[in-house]
């Protein structure tokens, strides 16, 4: 088969040259094959003239990239890092009143439950028979109506006092906090809030 083209044409395959572009520019042109020529398998690059008369993407004859994605670096990586400047400006204090309450709350159930396991892991050492017995050593009465000391930290009257501590924390930690927000309001209003940078690296 004769080559067609004008000009210049660039060989195809199996020594047959495609014909020149004769579309409308900004498209890539088809390439043409003899009959019986084998055609390549499906997404094979083929050399041709690409939309600004370069290499297929045109780059130039470089790997096509995605358009508005960052260029990679020769590690893989594209090794620039975002940072965004953001401003708080006003906290909700109804949510931070849920959240305190809610962790003001485990604190609470943590002090009840660490004062039993300490308690009780003390009375297994025997630390307080060992306090009695030098008490009552020190004050000479072993009568029955000497002074006890498991009267007053006894299992029952520590777990009432840890139980009250807990509810006091849960009041107060709820009660500043929801303050502390109304304050931050507040203050925001006149200073503009707390600025804070956030970095993302991609």
């Amino acid at each position: 088969m004769p080559p067609v083209g004008q000009g210049g044409a660039q060989p195809g395959y199996g020594g047959q040259t495609p014909p020149a572009p004769s579309g409308p520019p900004g498209f890539s042109q088809p390439t043409t094959y003899a009959k019986g020529q084998p055609t390549p398998a499906r997404g094979t690059r083929t050399a041709g003239p690409g939309p600004q008369g370069g290499a297929p993407g045109g780059q130039g004859g470089g790997p096509a990239r995605r358009p508005g994605g960052p260029a990679q670096g020769p590690g893989g990586g594209t090794g620039k890092v975002r940072k965004a400047r953001l401003r708080i400006t006003k906290a909700d204090p109804w949510s931070v009143m849920k959240v305190s309450f809610l962790l003001s709350l485990a604190v609470g159930v943590i002090i009840i439950v660490a004062s039993a396991v300490l308690w009780m892991t003390l009375d297994g050492l025997g630390v307080f028979d060992s306090l009695t017995s030098t008490l009552k050593d020190v004050t000479g009465t072993d009568s029955s109506g000497a002074f006890n000391l498991m009267d007053y930290i006894g299992f029952g009257k520590v777990m009432m006092f840890t139980t009250l501590i807990a509810v006091v924390d849960v009041v107060l930690m709820t009660a500043l906090s929801t303050l502390a927000a109304f304050i931050y309001n507040t203050a925001a209003g006149f200073t503009g809030g707390i600025e804070l940078t956030l970095a993302e690296e991609d």
